[in-house]
């Protein structure tokens, strides 16, 4: 079979698997808190035969670190992330990083998610507001003060650049590497009245989309001439 056919069915492998993260971001780009999905691509050489082919990889799929908008809330419990630091949640899974700060207190007075999972403070335990004690005033470094007593401090969680994330829920990730406390506020730490919005950018999403859509349909049509080549050929060998 003609090289040109491999070729043409990585090309669409890999064409795939870029419309799939590219589906997924424009569907999460009103997502709060949401780090769009990128792939890393790479050519391999098989060198069978006497000229190198050069193949298209699979790709490697990763999570965009670039910080997404902030939207103005005024709601005293929504927070947004300042800086490369992550909020961190308590969920059946175990414990989530997050860039969504949508928050709501319980009846009870816990500080909780909007899918009502537990925040944490930088010690990892759940944070505990008085019920009674009127809306909350949070500090850029995450103190949270209600009235004249101070009740708690969000956590704020630095993870390794080099860390795999993998996602959770949407907005949460999970990385394979320890996360660690941060305590230098001054680049990091959060807004209050704020929400971080998706980093997807939807205009450059589509026409990305619609570029590896006409991509995948010419990689399809050059996949189809080198057949009807094979075709030709072992017909007219035939013939012979």
């Amino acid at each position: 079979m003609q090289s040109s056919i491999y070729v043409g069915l990585s090309s669409q492998l890999v064409l795939e698997k870029r419309m799939e993260t590219l589906a997924r971001n424009v569907a999460n780009m009103n997502t709060a808190g949401f780090r769009a999905e990128e792939v890393k691509f790479s050519t391999f050489l098989s060198k069978k035969g006497q000229d190198a082919v050069a193949f298209a990889s699979p790709g490697e799929t990763y999570i965009s670190r670039i910080q997404g908008g902030l939207d103005k809330t005024g709601n005293p419990l929504d927070v947004a992330v300042e800086g490369d630091g992550w909020l961190a949640i308590n969920t059946p899974a175990g414990t989530v990083y997050t860039r969504d700060g949508r928050m709501k207190m319980s009846p009870q007075g816990e500080l909780r998610t909007l899918s009502d999972h537990a925040v944490l403070d930088a010690g990892g335990a759940p944070m505990q507001l008085d019920p009674e004690g009127g809306p909350p005033t949070i500090a850029k470094d995450g103190m949270i003060w209600q009235g004249n007593q101070q009740v708690g401090a969000i956590g704020l969680f630095a993870i390794d650049p080099n860390a795999q994330l993998e996602r959770r829920d949407n907005s949460g990730v999970v990385p394979d590497r320890p996360a660690v406390p941060i305590l230098d506020f001054v680049i990091n730490g959060v807004r209050q009245g704020y929400v971080e919005g998706s980093n997807v950018n939807p205009i450059r999403e589509m026409t990305k989309l619609i570029a590896v859509t006409r991509a995948f349909e010419s990689a399809a049509n050059a996949i189809d001439k080198g057949e009807k080549a094979v075709d030709g050929a072992i017909r007219s060998l035939g013939e012979g």
